[in-house]
């Protein structure tokens, strides 16, 4: 009797986490395809309703908020680390745009914009239609679910897997786009195949280095900080780069 009573909870356990993970993944694939060729500013207004689904997803799974790093306990640690990231992002990247051999890697014609456009797409629509979204999926409900049933490693490496395949979509057209990985791969089929599977593989490691901070901080807050600063701090300086060669 005590063999088949424990069959019972696992089983419906199993059941339970595949299909809220199905449902999660739906809902990620959908979002994306709608983002790409939707009307302009799609994922602005779907990234947080669909990430306060994810949340309540979750939730209904039994994810307690400290699963999901929300916990208040970890505000503070995560917010640590979110100033750390920020600062060694911006480091990074001024070295970069002022050395004359990495800084064609910031000359990306999507981010050609005007000052308004630039501090509005850096300061509203990175953090509100992308960051917000990615973080609560794939370092926060995905890594939650995995790694109650199937623990932190593997939470860690699924998460970032589907992280860097989540990037297909958005990397279509990266060889035309950037100067810098055009100059590289070439911009023929191959080279476009070719920029796809580095941003792809490119994006899967970062997701590993932000599953680490949030694992290190116990708060999704840190990871979401380096993730900012990655787009939004690239944005700007490739921005202010385009607008500085037109002066």
């Amino acid at each position: 009797m005590p063999e088949i009573n424990q069959d019972r909870t696992t089983v419906p356990s199993r059941r339970r986490l595949a299909l809220v993970l199905g449902a999660v993944l739906v809902l990620l694939v959908t979002v994306n395809i709608a983002a790409k060729y939707g009307p302009p500013r799609t994922g602005l207004v779907a990234g947080p309703l669909v990430a306060a689904g994810l949340i309540l997803l979750g939730r209904r799974a039994g994810l307690t908020w400290h699963d999901m790093g929300l916990s208040r306990r970890t505000l503070i640690p995560g917010l640590k680390y979110a100033v750390g990231a920020v600062l060694a992002v911006a480091v990074v990247y001024a070295i970069g745009a002022a050395l004359p051999f990495t800084r064609g890697a910031f000359d990306d014609v999507r981010y050609h914009l005007h000052l308004h456009a630039a501090l509005l797409t850096a300061f509203v629509v990175v953090p509100l239609g992308t960051v917000l979204l990615e973080e609560v999926a794939f370092r926060g409900v995905l890594h939650g679910l995995i790694s109650r049933h199937r623990g932190a490693m593997w939470a860690s490496i699924a998460s970032s897997v589907l992280f860097g395949l989540w990037h297909i979509l958005p990397s279509l057209r990266l060889a035309k786009a950037n100067h810098g990985v055009g100059a590289v791969l070439g911009t023929d089929l191959t080279g476009q195949i070719l920029a796809i599977l580095g941003a792809v593989a490119f994006t899967a490691v970062a997701g590993l280095l932000l599953c680490e901070l949030r694992r290190r901080s116990g708060s999704l807050l840190a990871a979401a900080a380096l993730h900012w600063a990655t787009n939004g701090l690239g944005l700007l300086i490739t921005a202010g780069l385009a607008a500085f060669r037109l002066a």
